[in-house]
């Protein structure tokens, strides 16, 4: 599913298989927009708390998350 809009009008569709296919394509696009926003506020210089507090969870979680090349963040060779 590639409409933002389309998906999100699915995510309360009565079919399961609508419903959770939509569920699925958003969790996939609030990681890659979070992956986005946390490398766009690396790059403005904000420290690993600062982007904890605005996501609402710990300072370890987002660094292990997002640090040292692993997860979402890393770079592709």
């Amino acid at each position: 599913m590639a409409d933002t809009a389309q998906v999100a009008g699915a995510a309360s569709s009565k079919d399961p298989a609508v419903g959770l296919t939509a569920v699925r394509s958003l969790r996939v696009l609030v990681e890659r927009l979070e992956a986005l926003q946390v490398q766009n506020a690396r790059d403005q210089g904000w420290t690993w708390e600062q982007i904890a507090q605005l996501l609402g969870i710990s300072r370890q979680a987002v660094h292990k998350k997002y640090a040292s090349g692993r997860g979402p963040l890393r770079r592709k060779d």
